[in-house]
């Protein structure tokens, strides 16, 4: 066993990965930003600590993909039962336009917050070739950005994003508590 176990390590190399998304390493702070949320008020985007955030960047307007990215995510998080008590969903808005009230009651329990693109593009990047939009990012309760999920992220992939979930959930239940 011992032989067999050093031959499939060295010389056939498993490259397998447990997660479907891509690591930031290091991972990234949440930074000093001012956020205004639905009533107006002001917000200091690293309050946000202390939660596990699943976050979703778009323009007020949200188009078709946008209405998919967040429904993704809504089904995601209702999707992981008891824990989704230690995840908060977060949309970061990008506009100053006023959002339409189908999609505020469809976001019902997660965070909308209007943040300035610029700042915000400081500290989230997405993948090459696409846009801020396009991907999921998570954030662990410490404030890292930690992972970013493929803008190819859909329903056909949510088993995956969910089993991430899952793993990155269990392996931190004995430092990390629901709520902040």
């Amino acid at each position: 066993p011992v032989l067999a176990s050093y031959f499939t390590y060295y010389v056939l190399k498993p490259q397998g990965s447990n997660f479907y998304g891509q690591l930031i390493s290091p991972g990234r702070e949440l930074p000093a930003i001012e956020a205004v949320d639905v009533q107006g008020k002001s917000i200091d985007l690293r309050s946000l600590r202390g939660q596990w955030l699943m976050i979703t960047v778009s323009g007020s307007r949200c188009d078709a993909d946008c209405e998919k990215t967040l429904y993704l995510a809504r089904q995601l998080h209702a999707g992981l039962g008891p824990e989704r008590e230690r995840l908060d969903r977060v949309w970061l808005v990008n506009a100053d336009t006023p959002l339409p009230d189908k999609l505020l009651q469809a976001l019902n329990g997660a965070t909308v917050l209007r943040i300035d693109q610029q700042k915000l593009a400081q500290w989230l990047t997405p993948d090459a070739q696409h846009a801020l939009s396009d991907h999921i990012y998570l954030v662990d309760p410490q404030g890292y950005w930690m992972m970013r999920f493929p803008a190819t992220a859909d329903v056909d992939n949510a088993k995956n994003i969910k089993k991430t979930l899952n793993r990155l959930l269990r392996a931190a239940q004995f430092w990390d508590r629901p709520g902040r």
